[in-house]
């Protein structure tokens, strides 16, 4: 790797926001930045080698660092949610039993012998990007937060299922590794909830502001990075490591001063790193050359809408189903796992992402159809607090 590599992934991962920039498609930033990935990686003009190790680990920090910052969007400490939570885990409770069932039809029909990470992957949501699309669309009251609490439990469980059921073989050891990490990161928690009841955190911040020594933030690398150790010698994806770590600051609630912090060096340099080399990581010509591969990407992504959708049945307004069927983190770190360890045939993470991109298709329509529906109802003075509210 040299700075010339880094160089043209910085340049390239521009296009992110220049995809996100029209507010009204509701689309991530990491949509063109898994494109830009593609273009000039594998399966494209071949200009990033995503086997460079260097290269390779500085997108293991980028990785953990994101899945970090959509820890600590999970609004755990939120009271306003918690009454919600008991509707929610009903509502991630039915996907998830339809999720099965289509996880294990579609590994039967493609031949995978992939059915519970199939499963896993349908049933997940992605709390990093349904939480922001409702914050910009406006969206409160009862069904917005019992909505916000389903994929809250649906991401949590989800990210921990995924190191047991992607590699069932180590499954007993990556469930040993997960309670380590796990362990460790409710560690943290209580001592870091002790410290806030004895002040030292506000005395901590206050110190760290005047001096501009940004301890909040090195203390917390520190701890990323031990969580990431200790995860990778137990053969568990460091996305556990720092999501359980983001739950963690979540819980305790994280300083404004942290979260501009985190988001500097996660959004401005590690994150569009870590997109643009698993987007060359990927290898669509293998899709081309196993054009089965598609159709399950296609299966995947549909199954995913529809077993959402099923809470439509129960009483759940279909634009808020569909917006619970994004999905970002879970087959990110499925497909970054594949491609590490060769758990995955070729193509096959490719298919995985190809299955994501149509969730957040599907998302941004209903994110739009929900904004539509907002602007033509009228105003309510008794509907529950926003999310950011609280």
């Amino acid at each position: 790797m040299s700075f010339e590599i880094l160089a043209l992934i910085s340049a390239v991962a521009l296009l992110g926001p220049l995809i996100a920039s029209r507010q009204s498609w509701h689309l991530p930033v990491v949509l063109g930045e898994l494109l830009a990935g593609l273009v000039i990686g594998t399966s494209g003009f071949r200009w990033l080698d995503p086997g460079d190790p260097a290269l390779a680990f500085f997108a293991a920090i980028g990785f953990a660092l994101v899945m970090f910052v959509a820890g600590t969007h999970i609004p755990i400490a939120n009271a306003a949610i918690r009454p919600a939570l008991v509707a929610g885990a009903v509502r991630a409770a039915i996907v998830g039993v339809v999720a099965a069932a289509a996880g294990f039809g579609i590994a039967g029909v493609f031949g995978t012998g992939h059915a519970a990470l199939y499963a896993v992957l349908i049933a997940s949501s992605s709390a990093v990007l349904v939480l922001p699309l409702v914050d910009a669309i406006g969206l409160t009251g009862t069904p917005v937060l019992q909505t916000l609490a389903q994929v809250a439990v649906a991401d949590i469980a989800c990210i921990v299922a995924l190191p047991l059921v992607i590699n069932p073989a180590h499954a007993a050891h990556a469930a040993l590794g997960a309670v380590a990490v796990a362990g460790s990161a409710a560690l943290f928690y209580v001592l870091l909830k002790a410290s806030d009841k004895r002040g030292w955190l506000h005395k901590l911040h206050k110190e760290s502001k005047h001096l501009s020594f940004a301890l909040e933030l090195r203390i917390n690398l520190v701890m990323l990075f031990l969580l990431s150790a200790l995860a990778v010698h137990t053969q568990v994806s460091v996305m556990l490591a720092g999501f359980a770590l983001g739950l963690a600051i979540a819980g305790v609630g994280e300083p404004r001063r942290l979260a501009k912090q985190l988001f500097s060096i996660t959004e401005g340099f590690f994150g569009p790193l870590f997109f643009v080399w698993l987007g060359a990581s990927l290898n669509l010509r293998e899709l081309a050359d196993h054009r089965s591969l598609i159709l399950l990407g296609v299966a995947l992504g549909i199954a995913a809408v529809l077993a959402h959708c099923v809470n439509w049945l129960f009483g759940q307004p279909l634009p808020l189903a569909a917006l619970t069927s994004a999905q970002l983190g879970v087959p990110v770190a499925a497909a970054t796992i594949g491609v590490q360890s060769h758990i995955l045939r070729p193509g096959e993470p490719s298919a995985l992402i190809l299955g994501a991109l149509i969730t957040i298709g599907v998302t941004a329509v209903a994110g739009n159809f929900a904004a539509r529906r907002r602007s033509a109802a009228p105003p309510s003075t008794n509907s529950a607090p926003a999310p950011g509210d609280a």
